[in-house]
């Protein structure tokens, strides 16, 4: 099993994602992320998908994407060729001994504290994965309240790979 990210340009109209969900649920395909916002363009949005699967599924995913009428153009993103970034918001309890080594941990990773309460912090942090699962790891010894992640977010390097559309 492998991963692999796909950035979808598709037409910015109401059932689009349902109809992509649709095609991964009606073929047993698993959607690891999915993230999807309006593009500088307002007629079309930008949804990047993180799927896995062999080789062969990961090649009929693609090849069912590109057959759907709202898809305008499907790459995949490459991690060497593409940046990712992720968000996730931590709510996490502590005390007033705790406050201050939270706080210290947030700055390690550029994070910001966007919510402070008697009890608890919450914690903002955007990164690729692999700093996003180091900071939960460090978190170990503290107890999560509640946690969200946006999934990936991607875009290729340079400008080789930017679509244009008329």
């Amino acid at each position: 099993m492998q991963k692999k990210v796909f950035q979808l340009l598709v037409d910015n109209t109401s059932g689009v994602l349902s109809r992509i969900s649709g095609l991964f649920s009606r073929r047993g395909y698993n959607i690891e992320s999915i993230t999807a916002g309006v593009t500088a363009d307002p007629r079309f949005t930008r949804i990047t998908i993180v799927t896995s699967g062999d080789d062969e599924i990961l090649e009929q995913i693609e090849k069912q994407l590109s057959k759907l009428v709202d898809i305008r153009d499907i790459k995949e993103l490459k991690p060497d060729e593409s940046v990712y970034r992720e968000l996730i918001l931590v709510k996490v309890r502590v005390s007033n001994e705790q406050r201050q080594s939270i706080i210290a941990l947030t700055d390690t990773f550029r994070g910001k504290i966007i919510d402070v309460a008697p009890e608890c912090l919450t914690v903002e942090l955007t990164g690729n994965q692999s700093k996003i699962e180091a900071f939960i790891s460090l978190l170990d010894g503290y107890e999560i309240l509640e946690l969200a992640r946006t999934g990936i977010a991607g875009l290729g390097r340079g400008i080789e790979n930017v679509t244009f559309i008329e």
